[in-house]
């Protein structure tokens, strides 16, 4: 489980100005209409282009449950892009987001103070440069690492050192995410 690439989806989601289509049929269709081909499709979802077809004239209503699975992510990725894009785009630009989370932190400080791991459950309003590094990093494909490391830089930089107001030498990192959860 990647928490931040799935609190980024789930955010994503809740930006529809529309609910995506529920039967299996419908969702077949709507695959059909953005991959043209029932090899494609089928090839996508890892079942047989007799089975496409089965769901898209409606004999089979009840596909297996990783299929199911697999036909609602792909269905979720594929709605709405532009609405999407358009959320982003205004919280990378002034909306910034906002992140909850229970997660174990881990520090490195300057001599003298303590870099114990300590659990933390935070909520925090990171501004639009953190969204955007975010959004651009989730778009070129980076890996949970380095979205957990720009995370972490925007929770240091605005919570714990409070904007620059204190701890200068602190270095914060996710050690352990319990969960995670993104609002634009």
């Amino acid at each position: 489980m990647e928490p931040i690439e799935d609190a980024l989806r789930r955010a994503a989601e809740q930006q529809f100005t529309r609910q995506p289509p529920v039967s299996t049929r419908s969702r077949a269709r709507f695959l059909m209409e953005q991959l043209r081909t029932t090899r494609a499709v089928a090839e996508l979802l890892g079942v047989s282009q007799r089975t496409i077809e089965r769901y898209l004239d409606g004999t089979r209503k009840h596909p297996p449950k990783a299929v199911a699975e697999a036909i609602d992510r792909e269905v979720k990725a594929r709605w709405q892009p532009l609405v999407r894009k358009r959320a982003a785009d205004r919280a990378a630009a002034s909306g910034g987001v906002t992140i909850e989370c229970r997660a174990q932190f881990g520090y490195d400080a300057p001599a003298g103070s303590t870099d114990d791991l300590r659990e933390r459950r935070m909520t925090v309003r990171l501004p639009a440069s953190y969204a955007a590094r975010l959004f651009d990093a989730q778009a070129e494909g980076a890996g949970e690492a380095a979205l957990q490391a720009i995370a972490a830089e925007g929770f240091q930089e605005i919570y714990f050192k409070d904007g620059g107001r204190r701890a200068g030498g602190l270095l914060v990192r996710f050690t352990s995410i319990d969960y995670l959860d993104v609002l634009y």
